[in-house]
């Protein structure tokens, strides 16, 4: 059970064990001992239903998307409402196999519900021990009400989501912060240092997209696409499909030019959430590609195995990229060795908490990164893209990665869009497929910090 009463003697004591157990991913106490002890005196939850159009991945589909709300009040009164929206097909596929879609986020769900009641009348200092202390206990609730012996970590960290985004904005204002800057703690500063003047707002495709498809998204200035490669079927069967979809893509928009890379080309993103069972199996997917030309347009190949295939991916000659294995930052740095050299860090699906270890580790390690989406709501859109405007600059790439899908699946995207503080702000909407971050969206944090009237009307009295 989390200790409600955390003081800093007790958390260095805790920080002084990780360390000696691992010293290469663990990171120092960042934060100030003089900030602030919070106690939470209430919490409270809540959750909306968002249809979707169906998103085909994983050789399933989703057509419902859970937003799950969290309030934490302190003893001094503030309230701050956190965000989080369920990937329960993303975060573990045996977990939407054996449930209904809607028992699925029911489950994800009580997992949030039950983070919450462990911290009533628990006093922290900091968001990311306050993350540390809770997720242990959270998987092994998940594991129990799931019955899934094997409940993935991102599972239980996608369900802590909203928590700990509610715990970051109440830790922001006892502490009279009012900067997404001055947020990050010095430790993990370095790996959040940059500033780009855009983000590339990168859209996804599902399985079975058709080229006519991509190519009215490239048409319309989208200049890197997310492609949802390993088709439904037997592993014969996936990999014919996904030569046929590459080579009739290569063929519509190979030609594409933009000036955001460096060889003037479109660059491709596939995502084959680890349908492929086998290396030779990539290989050939490869080897297609550099048969018709497109290999040298491959910037990232995401997640193409099952976390268990511990297959070394650093001699294919693409950058292989880490997402759903990567769950926590002892996970990342077990990815790098097996030769991922990139990773996709998700602040709205992993937590804000453990992507700030993440994407330090990364920056220390030199293996870039960008944001991928979990095809969240409006604001959590802007919390990832607080990150993907800091991250160091993707190869090849000139501007900040960052993708949303959102606006392609919800069916009531615009009515989501009016929950946001700043609806109007510069950076909100894709222009010509980038994101404006310009000089209001850092000095507002991409109004982040501000409350939704909307999400804080859930909780009255």
């Amino acid at each position: 059970m989390l200790d409600s009463n955390l003081d800093r003697r007790t958390f260095l004591q805790q920080a002084s064990l990780a360390a000696m157990a691992g010293a290469a991913t663990k990171l120092p106490n960042p934060f100030e001992p003089t900030m602030k002890k919070i106690k939470i005196r209430n919490v409270d939850s809540n959750f909306e239903r968002e249809p979707l159009n169906p998103y085909r991945f994983k050789g399933s589909a989703i057509t419902d998307s859970w937003q799950s709300i969290a309030m934490l009040e302190s003893e001094s009164g503030m309230r701050k409402v956190g965000l989080g929206t369920q990937g329960v097909l993303w975060s573990d596929s045996k977990v939407f196999a054996a449930h209904s879609e809607s028992a699925g986020n029911a489950l994800m769900y009580a997992m949030s519900e039950r983070a919450l009641q462990m911290l009533r009348d628990t006093t922290f200092t900091n968001p990311v021990q306050l993350l540390d202390d809770m997720l242990p206990e959270v998987l092994a609730y998940g594991k129990k009400i799931t019955g899934n012996a094997d409940l993935r970590k991102t599972f239980a960290l996608n369900a802590l989501v909203c928590v700990d985004n509610a715990a970051w904005l109440l830790y922001a204002g006892e502490n009279n912060i009012t900067q997404f800057d001055d947020l990050i703690p010095a430790a993990y500063k370095p790996g959040l240092s940059y500033r780009h003047e855009k983000v590339a707002s990168i859209p996804s495709f599902a399985v079975g997209t058709t080229p006519e498809r991509i190519q009215q998204a490239a048409d319309e200035g989208y200049f890197i696409l997310k492609l949802k490669t390993g088709a439904a079927g037997t592993q014969q069967e996936m990999i014919e499909k996904d030569i046929a979809f590459l080579t009739a893509l290569h063929k519509t928009i190979g030609h594409y030019e933009t000036p955001y890379t460096q060889s003037g080309k479109i660059p491709y993103y596939f995502d084959m959430n680890g349908r492929y069972e086998k290396k030779e199996t990539l290989l050939r997917f490869l080897d297609h590609a550099k048969k018709i030309g497109a290999f040298d347009q491959i910037a990232v190949i995401e997640e193409p195995f099952e976390e268990s295939n511990e297959a070394f991916v650093g001699d294919l000659g693409v950058r292989v990229a880490a997402d759903e294995s990567a769950h926590t930052v002892e996970d990342a740095a077990h990815r790098i060795e097996l030769g991922y050299s990139a990773i996709a860090v998700k602040a709205i699906a992993k937590t804000l908490s453990m992507t700030m270890k993440i994407t330090q580790l990364a920056y220390e390690k030199k293996i870039p990164c960008f944001c991928a989406d979990l095809t969240v709501n409006p604001i959590l859109v802007d919390w990832n893209k607080n990150i993907a405007a800091r991250l160091q600059p993707f190869p090849g790439v000139s501007i900040g990665l960052q993708e949303t899908n959102g606006h392609q699946y919800y069916k009531n995207w615009d009515r989501l869009m009016t929950y946001l503080p700043m609806p109007d702000g510069s950076w909100v909407k894709t222009q010509k497929g980038v994101y404006l971050t310009d000089q209001s969206f850092y000095s507002t944090s991409g109004a982040i910090l501000l409350p939704s009237k909307h999400y804080e009307g859930m909780f009255k009295g």
